[in-house]
């Protein structure tokens, strides 16, 4: 068995966290430390059983020998490189996060929505968490171990974790939790896993074991607080999930307990001081203000209201770059996930994108260049498909493309059926968004007058508007920033399989069905070699384009800010501020 462990120490005279495994073991074990935290998620052929680096005589040849069969997903930290914990000598105090939109509700398992995890991420764990390089390190669980055939992994859970009403966290509240909520309500995690899950063993009270029907390579990419929150079991056992009073006032076992939740105004955390992570949380008191107009935030952000924003105006990045008070940055991802393609969706249901020849139409009438450029200030690129082009290793350019041409997208509608009417208009069709693409949509409408079509703009708060696009599903167009993870199986798969046709947030809101699309994401999901998988996404990206179930907008990337005396903030994850600390308190 493959091991990693956050415990182990230094073995003999090795450099600390190299082992070697028995010559007579079925397979190789390894074993990691503290200060050498490679990450063991591995794409590639594994290890041949019959080689063992037992044999070897430096640990850096054992090293080179065990890479030698894998493929890293991301680089390993050098020795002795490992991030450390933050210290803080200035603990306490209050930091104010803006969010643009109210959260909804508190529970983050039964969403993958952006505004719940920007909050809820801050009240919870998932087994691991990611370093900023997104490598997987130890949080719920303090080690795990993958079977040398790859079909189970075995996690050891962190001991003297309380959730924040008292309760004992145990092996028995993850399996509750992949079980009866995430792999019903959360999309991302329902569409990878339930297909491929064979079920959750809990030998012990901190032992869980995932078996899988085939070797599946992505799982630790999909256990961060973001894509596998867990919750009590003893709070939602026996109850409806989705009416539990705890959505609203939630007992996790995070950084941070629930205080006050004012909807449409605020949710403010306090720290728990019974954190199992020694020394963490530093401040007392966390605030997420909900201030819906991004130019108000960035005021609040220069005047010293609020101390953090999530997405920054492209109109205000120079302003602010310019403010010595400020901190601009990227992030490869955050608590909506990663590798972001704002999307439009068509509802595949009824005319009149049932038609083919319409969805083509749209896409040729829709102008993604001055999208890009008026109202997204090119903090991003324009889309090609359904994987993004910054996930290299899976993405081609390969593709059929739809470029902006007025003309052809008439000739299309003409082909369709859909000529002028006495007063002019081809047809009309109600788009349904949150009004955080107001902009995006007055474009979109302007763009499709021109060829005549005419647009009904329905402007709904955010999760109004989800529930209207992904659970009644009463709409013609719809927009969703569909965000991944660092896998396509985390995040795009749920888009286009036909079992992830449901009333769930996030879901194949398009109701898009093709069998060989499902066998060929059910096949890349437990392929192990790279090369054939990436090969597998290669054809799915080839195919989508085709048949044309959405029209993929823009691959998003923004700035977050904040002010230059909070120091350790998570802005990849959805744990923002577990680590965080300003230099003097208020």
């Amino acid at each position: 068995m493959l091991a990693y462990s956050a415990q182990a120490g230094c073995v003999g005279a090795r450099p600390c966290g190299w082992a070697a495994g028995n010559r007579k073991a079925p397979g190789t074990s390894l074993l990691i430390c503290k200060r050498d935290p490679t990450p063991l998620y591995f794409q590639g052929r594994r290890h041949s059983r019959s080689r063992n680096v037992k044999g070897l005589s430096t640990a850096k040849e054992a090293q080179e020998e065990f890479w030698a069969g894998f493929v890293p997903l991301a680089r390993p930290f050098a020795p002795g490189h490992a991030p450390r914990l933050p210290v803080s000598t200035h603990p306490g105090g209050t930091i104010v996060v803006a969010v643009t939109s109210d959260p909804g509700q508190l529970n983050p398992a039964i969403t993958t929505a952006g505004p719940t995890h920007v909050v809820a991420d801050n009240m919870f764990n998932g087994l691991i968490q990611f370093d900023e390089n997104l490598n997987p390190q130890p949080s719920l669980a303090e080690s795990w171990g993958i079977s040398p055939d790859g079909r189970a992994y075995t996690f050891k859970l962190a001991r003297g974790v309380r959730w924040h009403d008292g309760k004992p966290f145990t092996a028995a509240d993850v399996k509750f939790t992949f079980e009866e909520v995430l792999l019903k309500f959360h999309a991302r995690t329902k569409a990878g896993l339930e297909n491929v899950l064979a079920g959750i063993d809990t030998p012990d009270d901190y032992t869980v074991v995932f078996r899988f029907r085939e070797p599946y390579a992505p799982l630790l990419r999909r256990l961060d607080v973001v894509e596998g929150p867990i919750v009590p079991r003893h709070i939602y056992e026996g109850t409806d999930i989705l009416k539990n009073p705890a959505n609203n006032r939630p007992v996790g076992s995070g950084p941070f307990k629930f205080v006050e939740y004012v909807p449409g105004d605020r949710v403010v955390l306090g720290r728990n001081d019974d954190y199992f992570k020694p020394g963490l949380p530093h401040l007392d008191r966390a605030v997420f203000k909900v201030i819906p107009q991004p130019s108000t935030a960035v005021l609040a952000l220069e005047q010293g209201e609020v101390d953090y924003l999530w997405t920054v105006p492209g109109p205000d990045i120079p302003r602010l770059q310019a403010n010595p008070s400020v901190v601009l940055a990227k992030a490869p991802a955050g608590p909506g996930g990663s590798f972001c393609i704002d999307t439009l969706i068509f509802n595949l249901r009824r005319p009149p994108f049932d038609r083919l020849e319409v969805r083509r139409a749209f896409a040729h009438a829709i102008n993604r260049r001055q999208l890009l450029e008026q109202v997204y200030f090119n903090q991003g690129r324009i889309a090609t498909g359904p994987i993004a082009s910054t996930m290299t290793w899976a993405y081609t350019p390969d593709v059929t493309r739809y470029d902006y041409n007025p003309d052809e997208a008439v000739r299309l509608l003409e082909a369709a059926g859909y000529r002028p009417g006495p007063d002019g208009k081809r047809l009309r069709v109600t788009f349904v968004h949150a009004s955080t693409y107001a902009r995006t949509a007055e474009v979109i409408r302007d763009n499709l007058g021109r060829v005549r079509v005419e647009v009904e703009l329905v402007t709904l708060e955010f999760n109004a508007a989800v529930e209207r696009v992904f659970v009644r599903t009463d709409f013609d167009l719809g927009i969703a920033s569909y965000c991944n993870g660092p896998d396509p199986e985390i995040g795009v798969t749920r888009m286009y399989v036909s079992f992830n046709i449901k009333p769930i947030p996030f879901s194949n809101g398009a109701a898009y069905v093709n069998p060989q699309v499902d066998e060929l994401f059910a096949r890349a999901a437990t392929t192990v070699e790279e090369a054939r998988r990436a090969a597998i996404y290669h054809e799915i990206q080839r195919i989508l384009p085709g048949t044309f179930p959405y029209l993929w907008l823009i691959e998003t990337e923004g700035y977050r800010a904040f002010r230059k005396d909070i120091r350790d903030l998570r802005i990849w994850a959805g744990d923002l501020l577990e680590r965080a600390w300003r230099e003097q308190t208020r």
